[in-house]
């Protein structure tokens, strides 16, 4: 009794504390909000001046993280609303509708009246109703320099037959928030967890909020048990049999002044409703203990429901501090967590059935008396670090670290062989490690779109589009690839050349500002120096190096550490060598 009595007080003082932080935060956050109400306002009159749907075919969405990548319940289409971009001095928000056709692979714009404002960070969910609706809920609005934050509590629906937004006003609902999980389980969406942050002060949640989609009412639940500290951007799936199952997450406290520590949850629970799903059922949170191999610790993962009950986790980041700086390593593998034996494994590629055999033939005929069979079955599965580059159109090099499981050896060893059979079978295509993707189920396949990753102080946003049958985990496809030209990065001395906020926010400018960036990289790629007839690599590496050193250093800038501008100088040089042979 003494222990239980004891746990129960140290709920109450945290839940105590929890309170006077919320309180303390949304007075400082009220001015914040009030400067960006006005600037959200001015957006909504814009919008508030369509009055007819109008879909047409467009390019794939610019690049853009945050969002939300559903997949239409009747249809083969997925619906990606909303989200961010980042340029290096301006944030852009987007409420812009895309649609894209699985089976045309291709991609159209839909513009309705009176849509939500611009968010990044928001949840949606579809469920099958009349046709299918999209719900969605919260999200986040940053000032164009991205200072000051608004976090919405609002609730919107996009009827999918009628091509209709519709806002929701229903009371007892959620306060405003960003990097919270919502699923629709039930005739019930749940919502957990998520952050409120202002200029100066954040706080973190672990609250759980059911709204009830036939009678259009929100309940806070008040489950039993010890349930998951306060976070966001965890793990969130249902089981079917109604419950929840929360994985993960990310939180930070302050430990001093202007000193905050951040922690990645790698803890796993249960919530556990004894009804059918009624307001009035009782829940219970429990803790997880799952076997298998669970995931690396790491943020910014994104998730999704797939197939033969399991749900499925795909890249992250996992932030090292050094020094004063932070260096991120970024992931883009697989992990299932099978619900019904709960059990954690990783999603390891198999490869195409066709390449396989031909790699068997070909590495049976080179064993003929040698045992080379007996050496492939004991040669290990282990993990392998593959490192690849990536140039942009400003000559920026990405330098791409990533860890492939088992069939990566496969891969690696084919790269070491002839040429002939290195040309027939291809490099494995595979999306580049990143964080806070969009990601999509449908007829058992994943899509994989945006997302980012960073390279230093600059950040890259993703265009892409991959996919992979998850039934048969053979091999990624890519839909659409990355663009090295939508790729913009400004300076804080290029400040004068920025246009207005309102077109920022819009993401209108960013095909002019792309085809100056075109013009400038044509110019400074012919000063690049040449490579000679019959020029071997290591001997333009000795000639330019310094040219190539002093390029890395003005793309780096004064403060990057002389082994890392070297290194990216090497590899600027490969990649322009490789290029020109």
């Amino acid at each position: 009794m003494g222990k239980k009595g004891k746990r129960e007080k140290k709920g109450k003082g945290a839940e105590k504390t929890a309170a006077k932080m919320e309180r303390k935060v949304s007075r400082r956050a009220k001015k914040e909000e009030e400067d960006l109400e006005a600037l959200i306002a001015e957006f909504q009159s814009l919008d508030a001046k369509k009055t007819q749907v109008i879909e047409s075919s467009c390019p794939p969405p610019s690049p853009r993280l945050n969002g939300s990548l559903s997949a239409h319940p009747e249809k083969d289409e997925l619906i990606l609303f909303g989200g961010e971009y980042f340029n290096g001095q301006k944030t852009y928000l987007y409420n812009e509708l895309y649609i894209y056709n699985i089976r045309k692979n291709s991609w159209s714009k839909v513009e309705i009246p009176n849509p939500p404002p611009r968010r990044c960070a928001h949840q949606a969910a579809v469920v099958p109703t009349a046709g299918g609706q999209l719900w969605v809920f919260g999200g986040e609005f940053a000032s164009p320099n991205g200072e000051q934050f608004y976090h919405y509590k609002d609730l919107w629906v996009l009827h999918l037959a009628t091509k209709t937004w519709e806002q929701i006003k229903a009371s007892g609902g959620p306060s405003g928030r960003s990097g919270h999980r919502m699923v629709a389980c039930k005739r019930q969406l749940i919502i957990f967890g998520g952050f409120h942050e202002s200029a100066r002060d954040y706080i973190y949640y672990n609250d759980v909020y059911a709204f009830n989609l036939d009678c259009f009412t929100w309940n806070k639940l008040a489950p039993s048990g010890i349930g998951p500290a306060p976070r966001s951007g965890c793990q969130m799936a249902t089981t079917p049999e109604g419950s929840i199952i929360i994985y993960g997450g990310y939180s930070k406290q302050r430990i001093k002044k202007d000193v905050d520590k951040g922690t990645l949850h790698t803890d796993m629970f249960l919530l556990k409703t004894e009804g059918a799903g009624k307001e009035e059922d009782k829940w219970a949170w429990s803790r997880l203990n799952p076997s298998g191999v669970k995931p690396t610790p790491r943020s910014g993962f994104s998730v999704v429901t797939g197939p033969n009950n399991r749900s499925l986790l795909f890249g992250g980041v996992h932030d090292e501090e050094e020094e004063e700086s932070i260096e991120g390593d970024f992931f883009n593998d697989i992990y299932f967590y099978d619900i019904g034996k709960n059990r954690w494994f990783p999603g390891q590629l198999k490869g195409p059935k066709s390449e396989k055999r031909k790699r068997r033939r070909g590495r049976q005929a080179e064993a003929e008396g040698a045992g080379d069979e007996e050496m492939e079955k004991q040669s290990p599965q282990g993990p392998v670090e593959i490192v690849k580059e990536v140039v942009a159109e400003d000559g920026t090099v990405m330098t791409i670290k990533q860890v492939i499981s088992g069939p990566a050896e496969e891969k690696e060893r084919s790269e070491s062989e002839e040429e002939e059979e290195d040309g027939a079978l291809g490099q494995q295509v595979e999306p580049c490690p990143r964080s806070n993707a969009m990601l999509a189920v449908k007829h058992g396949v994943l899509y994989v779109y945006g997302g980012m990753f960073e390279v230093g102080d600059r950040q890259f946003t993703l265009s892409d589009l991959y996919s992979i049958d998850l039934h048969k985990m053979e091999e990624w496809k890519v839909l659409v690839e990355m663009d090295p030209k939508a790729q913009e990065w400004l300076e804080e001395s290029e400040s004068d050349e920025e246009d207005d906020d309102t077109e920022g926010a819009e993401g209108g400018e960013e095909e002019e500002e792309s085809s100056e960036e075109d013009s400038e990289d044509e110019e400074g790629e012919e000063q690049h120096p040449s490579v000679q007839p019959d020029e071997k690599h290591a001997d333009y590496l000795s000639r330019t190096e310094q040219y190539w050193i002093k390029l890395a250093r003005s793309n780096m800038g004064p403060d990057a550490k002389e082994k890392k501008v070297v290194k990216v100088a090497h590899a600027m040089a490969k990649t322009f060598y490789e290029d020109s042979v």
